[in-house]
């Protein structure tokens, strides 16, 4: 695929292509917003992260990066540059493995199936010979809609739906135009297995397998740490999430946690928690009914006292490391949404949800910064790139180099 110009073209809020130049300047302004970084080399502690390209994982993967200095491995499943661009990760990939090797990080990033057993070997063979047979933390942060049982073969999908009875909800579009409007949708309710199926999927069955594969291995440091990525979010949008299909998933990762910790803290004097990160637009977020109003509504509220996905993970890594005490929930969760959740903002956000409509969004929602946020999703909407001039879409896969 020779240089183009690459124009955004999309289908509601998902795009067709991505520009490489845009998804690496994103991933470069993630990396300078991490404050005070560490300035060390090769040696900084080992990492696993597990849905390394995209959302929260991204964030994750660039701030234990910037402020820890942690080398290892980074797992995501991207799409190459073919007849239509790569993905948006195959970019952010590329981009962050390039930031990686300058601030001299020995970070691998592999692409495939992070629910297969091939892909825990080939982690575990890395960690063995490359990184001395040590990891010291794990990070899990998987959205997927398919998960293909390594003993069974069987192949679970995940629904968003809701539990008990139809849900009806109150949802933010953009026409053709562009214009915003305000519609409802209507949901129908989960049906014969969809919640076992999507507990399968989006539940702790492959962390928890991630974990036993390592440690069979005998490849867990002595304080072993590993946190998996949740949400909770608004009583405004729980029918769908966390009350639905994916919500079952959720407490069956918060389960596992706590199976998990035990279990860690005795052979090795190591933790298991799950991290409730907040609001935020990626590309899992933007397919949830009632997601795209509430977060233009809280940015509404809230403007840029948001806390940014890369803020909330320097904390979590923070934690994690002990720079910062560990700060837990009544249910051992690191929670990383008071700010989202705090009483006077949820007021707020419900005031302006239930006088929503078509003619008074654009006073209540910053959908400006909504709409140029699912862009930048891709690459788009990105200051600084001029989408008028030819680029190249056939950027290779990282190679480690160091």
């Amino acid at each position: 695929m020779s240089e183009r110009v690459i124009a955004p073209k999309s289908r509601g809020f998902l795009f067709l292509d991505s520009h490489p130049g845009g998804c690496r300047q994103l991933v470069d302004e993630m990396w300078q917003a991490v404050p005070d970084p560490v300035t060390v080399g090769s040696e900084g502690p080992v990492a696993l992260v597990i849905g390394s390209s995209a959302g929260y994982g991204l964030a994750a993967t660039i701030a234990g990066l910037a402020r820890v200095g942690i080398r290892g491995i980074g797992v995501c499943f991207e799409k190459a540059p073919a007849r239509r661009t790569g993905t948006a990760g195959w970019y952010r990939t590329a981009a962050t493995a390039r930031l990686a090797q300058q601030h001299r990080r020995d970070m691998v990033f592999l692409n495939g199936d992070a629910f297969s057993d091939a892909m825990k070997e080939q982690v575990a063979d890395l960690i063995a010979e490359r990184f001395a047979g040590r990891l010291d933390f794990l990070i899990y942060s998987v959205a997927a809609p398919r998960r293909t049982d390594p003993d069974t073969g069987n192949v679970y999908a995940s629904v968003l739906k809701p539990v008990g009875s139809p849900h009806t909800t109150k949802t933010l579009v953009f026409d053709e135009s562009g214009s915003p409007e305000v519609k409802e949708v209507t949901t129908a309710p989960a049906d014969g297995d969809d919640i076992d199926q999507t507990v399968a999927v989006m539940g702790g069955t492959d962390w928890e397998r991630w974990i036993t594969f390592l440690a069979d291995r005998s490849l867990l440091a002595d304080g072993f740490a590993t946190a998996a990525l949740s949400y909770i979010g608004s009583p405004l949008t729980a029918a769908i999430y966390r009350e639905g299909t994916i919500g079952a998933a959720k407490s069956h990762l918060e389960a596992t946690a706590r199976t998990l910790n035990e279990r860690l803290n005795k052979s090795l004097g190591g933790r298991a928690v799950t991290s409730v990160n907040a609001a935020a637009v990626t590309q899992s977020s933007t397919a949830i009914p009632g997601i795209a109003l509430y977060v233009g509504l809280l940015r509404g509220v809230l403007g840029d006292a948001m806390v940014t996905p890369i803020g909330q993970l320097v904390e979590l890594w923070d934690q994690l490391t002990g720079a910062r005490p560990l700060d837990l929930d009544d249910e051992g969760r690191i929670r990383l949404d008071t700010w989202e959740l705090d009483p006077a903002v949820q007021n707020a956000v419900t005031e302006r949800w239930n006088t929503a409509t078509s003619d008074t969004i654009t006073e209540l929602a910053d959908v400006d910064w909504f709409s140029d946020e699912v862009r930048r999703l891709y690459g788009f909407s990105v200051p600084g790139i001029d989408y008028t001039v030819a680029a190249e879409p056939n950027i290779p896969w990282p190679r480690p180099t160091i």
